[in-house]
């Protein structure tokens, strides 16, 4: 066993899951990758059901893996009724968004804004989402680097948690650059299984460590909440807008975040589109949150079950483990590493790097795709298909080195954003998505259900969304309302991620409408 809790049977588990990996995208890069359409979208011949999977695994991603216990471990299971607004979310991007997408044959969803407004919109949204892209990938590569830094170096220090953030960066470009789309989306499938399935068997394994009998443990929960609650509540009917996982926030916040996500996020819907036609797409993204819904579940009783394990000594008797990590983000991490059996932490940790790599993989191709079709084909024209397939590799290689010096970033950020009450690793996941996401949900919902917008008004949505936003972060907000009388009303008031998004988008939303019709709807 060496100092960083790995024995030898931990390392050959990791090391069969890389080798899997490294298969998998020379097996892809060998099946005939000609054109931009078969890197990017896998030549559209991609089946439904391994698209919905692909869904599912790159939106758990390391957030979920590490942050959904904590949630689970600090709070309550509140965080699962975010998906009802995602579910509705689904539905309208299935009858009005996937359609629109295929009736234009769009590489990229930014193409859609372009036969309604030009060229000048589809640059801008494309450098809003690369930008948004940077930000919220980033920052879930930073909390992929935890676990790696824990196996590397034995802790989480800023300066370890960088060279984590190097070599995860590293792994995500080496197999995106070879394989593709089609290597991303048929090894999503893949390590869906191992990172659910590591998921099931820490379940189990916590379970049987605990003594108590179900009925004791049910007990417990129904008063371990923070404010004495129960653990076990789903509905927070509360109107406060300081909590980010309200029922009125999900159906609200989490609406406008799943048309933002899957529907104007090319990271996202770049899978629909691999689909052969939009009935395919639509069934893949409404299959895709269903299928999440059993998976987050999952997540939250791990750390409802570390709760007993670590904060109810009474209920441990004499098998009472030492408190738990002072940092919570550590939680689910710290048990793999200290309390599992050789072998069975190697598998642990293949399947939460499986979730981070999931994630990254996607990322990166989605980023490239866009940039290459959206912004480098309108400054280099005229070339063949194998200069632009070559230019979106190297894309590739500059994505990555991009979500590194961001991720590292966060590595300070986040400390910052959880003492002013961000709600763990992750609340900081999901609020820093929301900066580029409102205005392009504004952008989108004028696109497809209005005859309102301009090229100019829609670019200036895109910028009063992020600025908005901006505006109305906690620490922010308290100090342009101490400075400006007339917001003196507003001086207190903290509004969560997902009233942060509602209040951006109603302002990217009236900004873009203001501008006046040339062409009709798409």
């Amino acid at each position: 066993m060496n100092s960083n809790g790995f024995a030898t049977l931990d390392w050959i588990a990791l090391g069969a899951y890389f080798a899997l990996l490294l298969a998998s995208g020379v097996w892809f890069a060998r099946r005939g990758q000609r054109t931009t359409e078969d890197y990017f979208l896998g030549g559209r011949r991609m089946p439904a059901w391994a698209v919905a999977v692909s869904i599912v695994a790159t939106s758990l991603s390391a957030a979920s893996f590490i942050g959904v216990p904590e949630a689970g471990f600090r709070s309550d299971l509140t965080y699962l009724t975010t998906n009802l607004g995602l579910v509705i979310a689904a539905v309208i991007i299935a009858v009005f968004f996937i359609p629109a997408f295929y009736r234009h044959r769009v590489q990229t969803v930014y193409e859609l804004l372009g036969r309604r407004f030009g060229e000048p919109a589809v640059v801008a949204a494309s450098a809003a989402y690369l930008v948004g892209r940077v930000m919220a990938s980033g920052a879930r590569v930073y909390i992929g680097a935890i676990p790696a830094s824990l196996v590397l170096f034995g802790d989480a220090q800023a300066h370890h948690l960088l060279g984590a953030i190097g070599v995860v960066c590293a792994v995500g470009v080496a197999y995106t650059f070879v394989g593709g789309v089609a290597s991303v989306i048929w090894t999503d499938a893949i390590q869906m299984i191992v990172f659910v399935g590591a998921c099931m068997l820490a379940v189990v394994l916590i379970r049987a460590e605990i003594p108590a009998s179900n009925a004791e443990i049910v007990a417990a929960w129904s008063t371990g909440a923070p404010d004495g609650g129960s653990k076990l509540r789903l509905f927070d009917l509360s109107t406060d807008l300081s909590k980010q996982f309200t029922l009125l926030a999900s159906l609200v916040g989490f609406t406008l975040l799943g048309l933002a996500s899957y529907g104007a996020d090319q990271d996202l819907v770049q899978r629909m589109l691999t689909c052969k036609d939009a009935k395919r797409g639509s069934w893949s993204v409404i299959s895709g949150i269903l299928l999440g819904i059993p998976s987050i579940a999952l997540f939250l009783l791990v750390g409802l079950l570390l709760w007993v394990y670590y904060a109810r000594p009474d209920l441990m008797g004499e098998h009472a483990p030492p408190a738990a990590p002072d940092d919570s983000r550590q939680v689910f991490l710290r048990y793999i590493i200290d309390r599992m059996p050789p072998g069975v932490t190697g598998v642990m940790m293949a399947g939460l790097f499986a979730a981070a790599l999931s994630s990254l993989n996607s990322t990166i191709n989605a980023m490239s795709g866009t940039f290459i079709n959206d912004m480098y084909r309108r400054m280099v024209r005229g070339r063949d298909e194998r200069h632009y397939l070559r230019a979106g590799r190297v894309g590739v290689v500059v994505t990555g080195a991009v979500l590194c010096a961001f991720a590292s970033f966060c590595v300070f950020w986040q400390r910052a954003h959880d003492d002013a009450g961000g709600g763990g690793l992750l609340g900081f996941a999901l609020s820093v998505m929301v900066f580029a996401y409102a205005g392009m949900a504004a952008v989108f919902v004028t696109t497809l259900f209005t005859r309102r917008g301009s090229t100019a008004s829609v670019i200036a949505a895109l910028a009063i969304g992020f600025v908005v936003v901006a505006l109305v972060q906690p620490n922010v907000m308290a100090a342009w309302t101490a400075w400006t009388p007339m917001a003196t009303p507003l001086a207190g008031v903290s509004l969560a991620f997902p009233w942060q998004l509602t209040v951006g988008f109603a302002a990217a939303l009236l900004v873009c409408l203001v501008g006046a019709p040339k062409t009709p709807a798409p």
